[in-house]
């Protein structure tokens, strides 16, 4: 199972100036072949499948690790979506035309069905397809599927972020780009030590240096790119048998964090967008039902957890 905290691995910025075409494109890094849909369910299905885990425990014990890190990737992505689409549908709700400065965005669906919010697609609009799932069964077969799946990843979210300036998008491949890292080392490190290859020699691809991406810098400043978390308190131990030696870019010893988890961040608590409904078109009426379910259960009046307060978007005239 998967404990989750109400935290984000790392820090997106609150809304600034709405931008849907940069968020459609920000989806494929969420619903693509190579998104974080894709690496979460090749590892957790190859976890879930995974024969004679106590014989192969260390390579297990990589697998889950990873695969619960990933579910977080997808939250980090969707708040990233969100975050660049609020403000887009920030008007009166039920008013004619109120919504007509986002005729010409690329991806109606983003907010007529998904209330100015992330969706389980790519950046055309296509849905995630559980085809992209390699659970074979065969370790070094799916590993090898796992390194290269990392090195597309990789990819794109390079060209996402040549592609798209807004602020959240950047922080978001900032952070991405350096754990992705990590995950193609650790899958190498997993090949080379079941066969002998030196699939590390691969990396990274394209050869575009992580450390000298300005969003890049403060992870790996607080070593973020040597780290694999265990996301448990009493499970998945072995993990250091496997994730270990040098840094294939730097020399720095690779180590499995003491800490369970990555620090992480309180997101910002996103505005409600009435006239998309999210949500509701009278937040007041909600924000009311809340206060008194809240008060009935003997609960504080605030209902606030210890997240931060976006500030208000600004809309972009259309």
């Amino acid at each position: 199972m998967i404990m989750r905290l109400d935290r984000l691995q790392a820090e997106i910025p609150p809304p600034t100036d709405p931008d849907p075409n940069g968020a459609s494109i920000v989806q494929e890094l969420l619903g693509g072949k190579f998104g974080e849909m894709s690496t979460f369910m090749n590892y957790t299905y190859q976890s879930f499948n995974f024969r004679n885990r106590n014989g192969a425990r260390p390579f297990y014990d990589l697998v889950a690790s990873i695969a619960a890190e990933e579910f977080g990737h997808i939250e980090l992505v969707a708040t990233a979506i969100n975050t660049m689409l609020t403000g887009a549908g920030d008007a009166k709700a039920g008013k004619r035309g109120a919504l007509k400065g986002l005729k010409d965005a690329r991806n109606a669906q983003e907010w007529i069905a998904g209330g100015c919010s992330a969706l389980v697609q790519d950046s055309q609009g296509k849905p995630w397809n559980g085809d992209y799932v390699n659970a074979t069964g065969d370790l070094i077969g799916d590993l090898t599927w796992n390194f290269f799946l990392e090195t597309g990843a990789r990819n794109n979210k390079l060209k996402v972020y040549e592609t798209v300036d807004h602020p959240a998008a950047r922080a978001l491949t900032g952070y991405l780009l350096v754990r992705g890292g990590v995950h193609q080392v650790a899958y190498a490190r997993a090949l080379e030590n079941l066969t002998g290859a030196r699939m590390e020699k691969l990396f990274p691809t394209p050869r575009i240096e992580t450390a000298k991406i300005p969003e890049c810098k403060p992870h790996i400043k607080r070593g973020e790119h040597l780290k694999l978390y265990r996301w448990s308190p009493d499970d998945f131990k072995e993990l250091s048998a496997v994730f270990n030696g040098p840094h294939p870019e730097t020399g720095e010893e690779l180590e499995v964090a003491e800490e369970l988890h990555p620090e992480g961040s309180v997101p910002n608590d996103l505005p409600a967008q009435e006239a998309v409904f999210a949500p509701g078109p009278d937040v007041g009426e909600i924000e009311e039902i809340a206060r008194k379910l809240r008060a009935a259960a003997g609960l504080p009046e605030s209902g606030k957890a210890k997240g931060k307060k976006a500030p208000r978007a600004r809309a972009k005239k259309g």
